[in-house]
């Protein structure tokens, strides 16, 4: 086992990703002193927001390692982080989740529901609640949970449907998004951590990973749909405008060029963001065919996952020695409960600085976080754009953490059997 000994940033630096781990559980509480008779409510709504625990402690640390060493030597550690990662997500986030683009996967799972011989209420929520998830990679995992969201809230969750049908389905999509990106090595988090610095590729992730979660996500989708029938005997089935393609063809072709342009140059930040400025222009110059850019949302996803960069580089002296004593067996099912109570993310980004990991441990970590990224709300970064869209359906309009960890174990254990006995 490797012997590391920790600096006193290190161990500074560990504290402080543990209160950040902690903060994310306390965050809907900053978010309830926001709503009280405070001075200080923008600073509660602040901190109570979930993608800003990691910038806000990373921020710490560099004030520490200022203090305790010198500026120059934060900066200079600050400068040595890689910030491609969390500057490619936020940009492929904003693009794929642009009209256009929803637009015409909206379309197309319309399509694809009409073709299935069902009735169309299940046709439909069978096309949502597979491709939609599948469809994550290759227009991102947040953009897909944006869009089944949506989807699935105009047509599926109002006044017909019940309360176990919404947490069931819920259950299910987070599980599914999870997972359901895992076919490419650019559009779910979890893996665009790694895939570069361990030579993951198209071929190899839908050799490995792809078509398990493909099964996987089918699986779970007719479950609920069999589960769930007779709410959706209830539910009508209405044409909306979400699923009509409305934008002209062309506003579409710029999208998808702007967009396969960007996941082309992923590794190459100066070309994706000038790319990004060029569509920035031509939704301006074409805002009638626009809607909102998630531009705010984007930007918290992106300060989520730089923070998890500055924080993650000081975790390797406890990391490595940890992970060089699991097999791959306990490394899989540990990353699958941990994912739970942090970002999926966070957990590959971590494992990605651990030199010695095996292709089976890499696998593992990898299967593991993604298997358990459908528990909590934390757990995978497009989770509260889904909360987030779908909460003013529940009681109160708030989800219970509970009721959708539990809504949500059958379809991980369905996830687990995918990836542990599949060959």
């Amino acid at each position: 086992m490797t012997d590391v000994a920790p600096s006193t940033v290190e161990l500074v630096a560990s504290g402080l990703f543990g209160l950040a781990l902690v903060h994310t559980f306390m965050a809907s509480r900053f978010e309830r002193l926001a709503h009280g008779p405070s001075p200080h409510a923008g600073l509660w709504h602040l901190l109570g927001e979930v993608e800003v625990v990691f910038g806000f402690w990373a921020m710490v640390l560099l004030v520490f390692m200022a203090a305790w060493t010198t500026p120059h030597a934060a900066l200079t550690y600050l400068e040595s982080r890689v910030f491609t990662e969390p500057a490619f997500i936020f940009v492929i986030m904003v693009m794929a989740a642009s009209r256009p683009i929803l637009d015409l996967a909206g379309a197309l799972l319309l399509w694809i529901g009409c073709k299935l011989p069902l009735p169309h209420s299940a046709a439909y929520y069978l096309a949502v609640m597979v491709f939609g998830p599948l469809l994550g990679s290759f227009i991102t995992e947040p953009a897909a949970m944006t869009l089944s969201a949506m989807l699935l809230r105009q047509r599926y969750f109002g006044p017909h449907s019940s309360e176990a049908f919404r947490y069931g389905t819920l259950g299910v999509l987070f599980v599914n998004v999870s997972i359901g990106g895992t076919l490419t090595p650019f559009a779910a988090p979890p893996v665009l951590m790694v895939a570069e610095r361990w030579g993951w590729d198209l071929s190899f992730m839908l050799l490995n990973f792809g078509w398990k979660a493909a099964i996987a996500v089918v699986c779970n989708a007719v479950g609920a749909a069999i589960v769930f029938r007779a709410d959706l005997r209830a539910i009508p089935f209405e044409e909306t405008a979400l699923a009509k393609l409305e934008v002209p063809r062309s506003v579409i072709a710029v999208h998808l060029a702007f967009l396969i342009g960007v996941i082309v140059t992923a590794h190459h930040p100066v070309v994706f963001l000038a790319l990004f400025l060029f569509f920035l222009g031509f939704t301006e110059a074409y805002r009638r065919h626009q809607s909102r850019l998630i531009l705010r949302e984007g930007l918290l996803v992106g300060f989520f996952l730089a923070g998890l960069v500055v924080l993650g580089g000081m975790q390797r002296w406890w990391l490595q020695p940890l992970l060089e004593v699991l097999d791959s067996t306990a490394l899989y099912y540990g990353a699958t409960v941990l994912t739970a109570f942090t970002d999926n993310a966070a957990l590959t980004y971590l494992g990605s600085l651990v030199d010695t990991l095996d292709d089976d441990s890499k696998y593992a970590l990898v299967a593991g976080a993604v298997t358990g990224g459908g528990l909590t709300v934390i757990a995978n970064a497009p989770n509260p754009a889904g909360y987030s869209l779908l909460k003013g359906s529940f009681p109160e309009g708030g989800i219970s953490p509970v009721r959708l960890a539990t809504a949500a174990s059958v379809p991980t254990l369905v996830a687990i059997a995918a990836f542990r006995l599949l060959p």
